[in-house]
Order: structure tokens, then C-alpha cells, then sequence
């Protein structure tokens, strides 16, 4: 593609909003990228933060109401046969649909943090026929929290680096990062992993 910065210059929130809806329905296309970086631009005052938000949780809640559409009504052997260009396999469909099957309105909000799960969420959650209602609701509440974290979340982080660095120097930012990336992750594993298991008649 060409040159991020360059297109969110040009076009600023509509740029967001179009990359964010594409890529949340399986079009390679960098949304995550282009949020970050629209929110590091608008940190330095390049951006207005009130229409970037807003923009960014409507790409990706239509987005991915479009993938469950096609899920919905396409089918898995027509998205199968037309997804291999942008790596959809059976294979991955089918690892995906099993964490369906078990957490349902949780994977909806958890996978939009992860590559790949992202772009397939919502077209597996329309094969796996679930409750369009259901699926919105937790499909608004993932993008609300996608959308915080990476869009908000770096603008503020842009605001204070400075500051943050002055005081903290930059081993301290790096480990302070790496602890919370850290944390996140290993509650994420738990909730999806570790909670599920059938405890033993021992226990």
C-alpha cells in the first residue's frame, strides 16, 4: 500500500474508517496500523481525536457485522473457496469455530486483538449461525474496547511520552510496557484456556 501516514494525512478520519471496515471483513488491508498511527498524529495535534474515535469503532463494528454476513449467507464452502486469497483455510476456519462453539460472546470481544482472528470473527460467528443480536451487542463492546486500546490508548500515551520519559527514562517505559503486555496476556490465556477445563473428580 502506499505510504500510511500519507493517506490519513489526506484524508484523516475517512481513512481510518474505510481501512478499519476492510480489514475487519478479511481484506489485508494494515486498519490496526493506520488507528495507531492516526492517533499518534492526532497526539501531536495533526488529527481531531473526537471524529478519529468514532470513525475508527464504525469501521470496525460494520465491518465486522459485513463478515458475519457473508458467514451468514454465503456459507462456509463459498467463503472457503474465495477466502484462500486473503488466508482464509479450512484449517484456520476450523480451529476458530471451535473457540466459537465454547466461548462465543467472549471470543467475539477477545479476537479482535489478535491477527487473524480479527479478520474472521465475524464470518465465523455467521457460519456458526449465532444470534445476530448477540453477535452485535459483543461485536460493539470489542470494538469499543479495540478502539480505547489502540486509538485512545496511543493518543494518550503520544501526549505524555515526554513526560513519562523525563521521569521514568527509558528502560523503566520499556519494562513498565512489557509487565503490562505481560498481564493482559496471561489473563486472556486464563479466561480462555484455563477456566474451561472440566475440573477433576479430586479436586
Amino acid at each position: 500500500m502506499p505510504d500510511i501516514s500519507q493517506i490519513i494525512s489526506d484524508y484523516g478520519p475517512w481513512a481510518i474508517f474505510l481501512l478499519v471496515l476492510l480489514e475487519d471483513f478479511g481484506i489485508p488491508v494494515p486498519g490496526e496500523t493506520a488507528l495507531i498511527s492516526a492517533a499518534l498524529l492526532a497526539s501531536q495535534g495533526k488529527l481531531p481525536i473526537e471524529l478519529l474515535l468514532p470513525a475508527a469503532w464504525l469501521g470496525a463494528v460494520i465491518g465486522d457485522n459485513i463478515g458475519y454476513a457473508i458467514g451468514r449467507f454465503g456459507g462456509r464452502r463459498l467463503v472457503i473457496h474465495h477466502g484462500t486469497r486473503v488466508g482464509i483455510t479450512d484449517a484456520r476456519l476450523a480451529r476458530i469455530e471451535r473457540f466459537f462453539q465454547r466461548r462465543g460472546g467472549a471470543i467475539v470481544i477477545i479476537a479482535r486483538f489478535f491477527v487473524g482472528l480479527r479478520q474472521l470473527n465475524g464470518i465465523v460467528a455467521g457460519i456458526g449461525c449465532m444470534a445476530a443480536p448477540r453477535f452485535v451487542f459483543y461485536n460493539a463492546i470489542g470494538a469499543a474496547l479495540w478502539v480505547g486500546a489502540w486509538g485512545f490508548g496511543t493518543y494518550w500515551f503520544g501526549k505524555h511520552f515526554e513526560q513519562a520519559l523525563e521521569k521514568f527514562g527509558p528502560i523503566g517505559m520499556y519494562s513498565a510496557a512489557g509487565v503490562a503486555v505481560l498481564v493482559v496476556v496471561t489473563y486472556i490465556v486464563w479466561r480462555l484456556f484455563y477456566r474451561g477445563r472440566p475440573q477433576s473428580s479430586n479436586d
